[in-house]
């Protein structure tokens, strides 16, 4: 693999990304009732990712990107469906073109997460995954964050539950 480059989305790039967010997760589509699709899908394509205080990242290679994922800053709302505003960072959209995953690309996003989340003096992250997205959620294991049930919620109304997580900053 050439040399990868996690960087800050330039405004110029913003429909690609949405528009390569929403090839990803597309495999999801039939795992899914059409309520929780659209939910997904709205969220996917959403103006919540222009928020002030939002960071969006992708991975570059040989000027490609490969993959993106969006950190909203501490005591914001990152999802519609939730009242619950963390007062950490929450992680979002991970995606990474079919063609590059197994690579560690996911991996070197979200910690490139956790790393800007510590810069900035949080001591944790957050995510949010459903048991759908095998991928995402043996990633997420493996880089040790932790369950937090408490803040699980259910999008759609279709009992698919949208999972809760949370990894603790080591100093």
């Amino acid at each position: 693999m050439n040399c990868l480059i996690i960087r800050k989305i330039e405004q110029s790039e913003i429909e690609t990304v949405r528009k390569k967010r929403l090839e990803c997760y597309e495999e999801y589509k039939n795992l899914v009732s059409d309520d929780h699709w659209n939910a997904l899908k709205g969220t996917l394509s959403s103006e919540n990712d222009l928020k002030p205080g939002v960071e969006i990242y992708v991975a570059d290679i040989d000027d490609k990107i490969i993959g993106s994922i969006v950190l909203f800053p501490g005591k914001m709302e990152a999802y519609e469906w939730t009242t619950n505003v963390p007062d950490y960072p929450e992680i979002r959209m991970l995606a990474v073109d079919r063609d590059y995953r197994g690579k560690g690309i996911g991996r070197y996003l979200v910690q490139h997460c956790i790393e800007t989340s510590y810069k900035q003096g949080y001591k944790s992250v957050g995510l949010h995954t459903a048991e759908f997205m095998k991928g995402a959620l043996s990633l997420y294991t493996k880089m040790n964050f932790e369950r937090v049930p408490e803040l699980d919620f259910e999008p759609a109304n279709d009992g698919i539950t949208v999972k809760g997580f949370k990894y603790s900053i080591q100093q």
